[in-house]
């Protein structure tokens, strides 16, 4: 997490093209945190998160600015949409379950940090309970020769078994009988949350007995390893990192919040939208939030709302929570040029992903930069005569140029496929120059 902002942004950069205000704006947030982590524990706790509303079309990036965030710096991050949450005494979601799904999350990552320290360790468990089934023990009267015998066919085993080469083969494994009730649902009522615990704590107890299972090698590595990670893991001290790191490094992206804004011009409102707000304010201003892994503090989570704002305003929502959100970004729309650069410019681009696949069947693809600047154009045009729907109207737009190749790609297996402007203007001209069409294709 020890990035500087101009390293934050760089990273964003080969990712997410413009948008530069965006990308300072959350790059100081998380640069803000890391330096909270290294003041006095007294001054830590009167630091607050400087919420971040963003504002903006679909599209333009502001889903993948923090989710690429998120997913470098290896933070607990869940992205959610405030227009599925009900006021309390409603029927659907409450506003806490995003919590609960945020610690899911980071007992997720932590999870996975813990098992690529003993990683070494469960695989070791692994071949060795495999290798045993192979090549049962030896009794202790066994004589010299049996014992010569038996260490050169373990070896022999033991290095097909690491090679991949006796995957195929079953073998009989024993198993723990999982007697377990799991209901993931981070909006069931906390006193049947503990109910559920409660119950599979039972059940473990009650049951302990071992089932067999005949499987194939590779099949068996994968149950063998989650149940040496079980038994290895230290499932208390996972509980406790993740919950620590979700109070003080989650992200929870609020997305189309403007859904739930009450336009002082509308007169049919629903009455639940302010009270979603109502509800948010705690969650948002700091609150503890019972879960299954203990109490959270929401005090230092970082909360980035997104919405459009094309109905309603920012200064529609109540004062209070806009209160919350006291850095407020704006983001440009994508024009032609900006359009471009995504196709050429970032990693993992539209058009790498189609070469790619294409790869698969021996069919070689490639654009010309004429025709990477015709789908930039037609794409705008597109967005200016419909919806505008950014960056992603370049899904619909290559798509529509590439299913005819991408269908018969079994026919032309072992040529080189070249996307030319003239093939791009062949399939779109027609589509695009009349409005009604374009509306339902593209």
């Amino acid at each position: 997490m020890d990035l500087t902002p101009k390293q934050i942004v760089a990273y964003l950069d080969d990712y997410i093209i413009g948008q530069d205000n965006a990308k300072k704006t959350i790059a100081l947030a998380l640069r803000n945190r890391y330096r909270r982590m290294k003041v006095e524990p007294v001054l830590q706790e009167e630091i607050m998160p400087k919420n971040i509303l963003m504002i903006g079309s679909t599209g333009i990036g502001k889903t993948e600015i923090a989710r690429r965030l998120a997913k470098m710096m290896s933070l607990p991050f869940v992205k959610v949409e405030a227009s599925k949450y009900t006021e309390v005494g409603f029927v659907g979601r409450d506003v806490e379950s995003m919590i609960r799904d945020l610690v899911y999350e980071s007992i997720n990552i932590v999870t996975r940090e813990y098992e690529d320290k003993i990683k070494d360790k469960i695989e070791g468990e692994v071949h060795r309970k495999i290798i045993e089934i192979l090549v049962p023990p030896l009794p202790t009267t066994a004589t010299d020769n049996a014992k010569e015998s038996f260490i050169k066919t373990y070896n022999v085993m033991e290095k097909k078994l690491l090679d991949g080469s006796l995957d195929d083969k079953k073998i009989e494994i024993e198993v723990s009988k999982k007697a377990h009730v799991e209901i993931l649902d981070s909006n069931m009522p906390m006193d049947m949350s503990s109910m559920q615990e409660s119950l599979n704590k039972m059940l473990g107890g009650m049951n302990k007995d071992k089932i067999k299972k005949e499987v194939s090698i590779k099949d068996a590595k994968v149950l063998l390893r989650d149940e040496a990670s079980e038994s290895l893991l230290d499932q208390d001290a996972i509980k406790i990192e993740a919950v620590k790191r979700a109070q003080n490094g989650g992200i929870v992206f609020l997305d189309e919040i403007d859904k739930i804004a009450s336009s002082k011009t509308n007169q049919n409102q629903d009455p639940s939208k302010e009270g979603v707000q109502r509800d948010l304010l705690p969650i948002v201003e700091g609150s503890l939030v019972q879960t299954k892994f203990g109490q959270v503090k929401t005090d230092h989570i970082l909360f980035i709302a997104a919405g459009a704002f094309h109905v309603s305003k920012p200064s529609d929502l109540l004062p209070e929570l806009q209160g919350r959100f006291p850095l407020r970004v704006e983001l440009e729309s994508l024009g032609e040029e900006d359009l471009y650069k995504i196709l050429t410019n970032t990693k993992n681009s539209l058009l790498k992903q189609y070469e790619a696949l294409l790869a698969v069947e021996e069919v070689e693809l490639e654009f010309d930069d004429s025709a990477i600047r015709a789908f930039a154009k037609y794409s705008v045009t597109a967005n200016e005569m419909t919806e505008d729907i950014g960056a992603r109207r370049l899904h619909t737009v290559i798509e529509k140029v590439i299913e005819d190749i991408s269908f018969d790609a079994d026919e032309k297996k072992g040529e080189k496929v070249i996307i030319t402007k003239t093939l791009v203007e062949d399939k779109l001209d027609k589509i695009v120059d009349n409005e009604d069409t374009a509306r339902y294709i593209l």
